[in-house]
């Protein structure tokens, strides 16, 4: 859950150098809160798009970015999704004039931010590249991605002790698992913010010092789009069930996806394409 607004800037998209493709096989969708854009072949740029709020979260927005990942994971010439802000704000918290009269009744008969686990329900994987300010739910939605890549400008935060409250999106549970109980307590009870280097010390994210973020997280997910999809998505599949299982239970569940994966045409063609030295074309079948 994010709970910070900053002032009402003007923000410029991060990813102005990169160049458009259209890969797509149909009409790309408009959104009033995203943008969206081809930068590579098979990959799927989505851009936060709320620049007088710092990109903060509201239902209408989140609306969106949910509807366009969907979107672009239900696409067969889509192979990796990357996720963004501006130079100034990945996403600087939710809209808190939008929370900020809730009842605990509302809140729970609704089952408010119920629907904020998008992103490890997508079969397809998700770089989050972060710049400026990731602070609450922010933070939340940017933990929820595959890999995030950070700039240097990057600062991230779970403030909403502040308010009064906790993370509500995933940030207590997500931080305690990827940076150990104390470091996640730190972060969630004193509401200190860190520096984009602090953040890669603890293993959040791997900073991009050199070139645009962006740029950078076009390369990888260009990468990954290029190899067979079924095996790229039982990857993600496998990694995400190390967070919920135990080691006997993973290492059962990785190797009934792998002995899966002898089933697929992109298996054979993988493999004979290896013995005879020569690129692999895949079917993603």
């Amino acid at each position: 859950m994010s709970f910070l607004a900053f002032s009402r800037s003007t923000l410029r998209p991060i990813n102005s150098s990169t160049r458009l493709f259209s890969t797509s096989l149909h009409a790309q969708r408009e959104y009033a809160n995203v943008l969206v854009s081809r930068p590579s072949p098979g990959v799927a740029l989505i851009t936060l798009n709320r620049p007088k709020a710092l990109n903060a979260l509201n239902a209408a927005h989140f609306q969106d970015i949910s509807d366009a990942m969907k979107e672009a994971d239900e696409d067969a010439s889509v192979g990796a999704m990357i996720l963004t802000g501006s130079e100034r704000a990945f996403a600087a918290g939710a809209d808190i004039k939008e929370m900020k009269d809730k009842s605990f009744a509302e809140a729970y008969t609704t089952n408010f931010l119920a629907n904020w686990e998008v992103i490890p329900k997508l079969k397809k994987p998700v770089i989050a590249a972060v710049s400026g300010y990731a602070l609450g739910g922010g933070l939340e939605l940017a933990l929820q991605a595959d890999i995030l890549l950070a700039a240097p400008s990057a600062q991230l935060g779970q403030p909403e002790v502040n308010l009064g409250v906790i993370p509500g999106g995933g940030g207590t549970q997500r931080l305690a698992r990827l940076i150990g109980k104390s470091r996640a307590m730190e972060l969630v009870l004193t509401g200190r913010i860190i520096c984009a280097d602090e953040a890669e010390r603890w293993g959040i994210a791997r900073v991009v010092r050199e070139g645009n973020v962006v740029d950078e997280a076009v390369k990888v997910a260009s990468d990954i789009a290029s190899k067979g999809h079924i095996a790229v998505s039982a990857g993600k599949e496998a990694v995400n069930a190390a967070f919920e299982m135990s080691l006997a239970e993973g290492l059962r569940f990785e190797k009934r996806l792998f002995h899966a994966l002898f089933a697929t045409k992109d298996q054979k063609e993988g493999m004979v394409a290896f013995a005879e030295k020569r690129r692999a074309e895949w079917t993603h079948s």
